[in-house]
């Protein structure tokens, strides 16, 4: 999981009364595909407009579809803005000083001369993160280095490298071994053979360990990750540079073919995507890249198997299960609870709030799904599935509805479980923490305040724009005026300094006279 950006999308979040709280800017999905993004050093950009609650911005502008944060990637340009040939130069230019410095065919050839190496000579240096060949060591002398790099080290280099820490840019959460192994044997045991691993470099480790120590386990890899310093440890069939936000391939076509190839072979048969995105990520651009990874998978279909999926796993908190289920309405979420190993909360195990609220989503039916009893999951034979061992069946809703791990307590007002800590508020008409505010942000459309829609289907929002242009209309007829007689002011200023100099010249002319 890298990458994570939440401050330039409208992301929803758990609120007061359970309600999500928008802010910010919103994606714009429906670009004109004629006109191609701008590039940043992390691809092309995504498409914004401001919005808040009752009212959207009057213009739409690009940044960073990775970065959050402008320090990390300052990128930013108006949709109406018009650059100079020589902003643009610049621009590629800062772009191309941005990429990695080893070319993908650079890294492979460096791998296959440092596994060629006695163990007494490979070395990694932690501060470059780098494996070093002899004729690097004298560049890397004051580093700390690690010596004796063995072949099952790098096998881990998860273990190896240093998990990117800035939250707001490339934060890395990595899989626990207890989530990580029952990835492993629950897709063994579903009978799938390709895993394409997008953003999960942990699960990718663990696959190809199992396959390498397992001659009876026959299942292949590919990971897709943001993080360019996997290219040091994998060849270009296991490993590829990749930003999952805009589904943009940083090696090209070749890298793209790799992936097409994987996806298709066997005739797309045995096939599964998982994908473990920072949980900041926006879920617009992030459904939009999954897919466009099913539509490269399809291609290898026939027409007889039009109606199959390509079966995903996606990894995120339970509570996007709304904005998830609302672009792939084939997905459930599983009960199970994934945890990480160098995460402070994302642990399985704990009680109440402090557990992992980490879940999956798969369009794989969940009666297929078995979870392990011995970590606190029943199977619901009302509901057909695994779920935790608190998550008990309601017979009002007739499932089991708890999404937390803790039991949820049904409200005949609101006609649904609740939480635990919730109680029914006359004054809102539904339940909620018994400290909220009935008077916070509710769901619904930024453009007319309708809990219906949203603002992109708005039936005002043509009328919304009319109203803003017809602001900006007016306030740039205000400011044209005050121009105008900022102008008109100074124009009259410097004629009357004119005439005073040309008397003040003309009598020192008469008295010298």
């Amino acid at each position: 999981m890298a990458a994570p950006r939440d401050g330039l999308g409208a992301v929803e979040t758990e609120g007061n009364g359970g309600r999500s709280e928008s802010s910010g800017a919103e994606v714009v999905l429906s670009s004109d595909p004629a006109t191609p993004a701008p590039l940043c050093p992390h691809g092309p950009t995504l498409l914004f407009v401001k919005v808040s609650q009752g009212r959207e911005g009057t213009r739409r502008f690009y940044a960073c579809s990775a970065c959050r944060d402008r320090k990390d990637c300052n990128f930013f340009q108006w949709e109406d803005e018009k650059l100079s040939g020589a902003r643009l130069a610049a621009r590629e230019a800062y772009n191309r000083r941005c990429q990695p410095p080893l070319s993908r065919m650079q890294c492979v050839e460096r791998y296959l001369k440092f596994i060629e190496l006695p163990l007494s000579q490979r070395k990694f240096c932690q501060r470059c993160q780098q494996l070093l060949l002899p004729d690097d060591w004298e560049k890397h002398g004051e580093h700390q280095v690690v010596g004796d790099v063995s072949l099952t080290q790098l096998k881990r280099p998860s273990r190896l490298l240093y998990p990117l820490e800035n939250k707001k840019t490339n934060a890395q959460y990595l899989f626990a071994d207890r989530s990580c192994q029952f990835l492993v044997d629950l897709l063994s045991t579903l009978g799938f053979r390709r895993v394409l691993c997008v953003g999960t470099p942990r699960l990718h480790e663990l696959i190809r360990l199992k396959a390498s120590g397992d001659k009876k386990s026959n299942i292949k890899s590919l990971l897709l990750d943001i993080d360019f310093r996997y290219s040091q440890f994998y060849m270009e069939d296991s490993f590829c540079h990749y930003n999952m936000f805009n589904h943009h391939f940083f090696d090209g076509k070749a890298a793209l073919e790799v992936c097409r190839t994987f996806l298709q072979e066997d005739k797309g048969e045995r096939v599964i995507m998982v994908t473990d995105p920072p949980f900041g990520g926006l879920v617009e651009p992030l459904a939009v890249t999954f897919k466009k990874l099913i539509a490269m998978w399809k291609e290898g279909q026939s027409q007889d198997n039009s109606h199959k999926e390509l079966p995903i796993f996606w990894i995120f908190p339970y509570f996007f299960e709304s904005r998830i289920c609302q672009f792939f309405p084939s997905f459930c979420m599983l009960d199970y609870q994934v945890d990480y190993d160098n995460h402070a909360l994302y642990k399985h195990g704990k009680t109440r709030r402090k557990q992992s609220p980490v879940r999956i989503f798969t369009n794989i039916p969940p009666n297929k799904i078995i979870l392990p009893i011995e970590e606190g999951y029943r199977f619901c034979p009302l509901c057909q599935r695994y779920v935790s061992l608190e998550n008990q069946h309601c017979e009002h809703c007739n499932s089991c509805t708890s999404k937390d791990g803790r039991k949820w307590n049904h409200c005949f007002f609101c006609k649904k479980c609740v939480k635990p800590s919730w109680i029914h508020c006359s004054i809102c008409n539904h339940c909620a923490l018994p400290d909220h505010s009935c008077e916070g942000p509710k769901d619904g459309c930024f453009v007319c305040g309708e809990l219906d829609h949203k603002r992109s289907t708005c039936p005002n929002i043509s009328t919304s724009k009319k109203v803003n242009k017809a602001v900006r209309k007016k306030k740039q007829r205000k400011s044209n005026k005050m121009k105008m007689e900022t102008t008109k002011g100074q124009s009259m200023n410097h004629t009357s300094v004119t005439r005073k100099k040309e008397r003040r010249e003309t009598a020192h002319q008469y008295l010298c006279s």
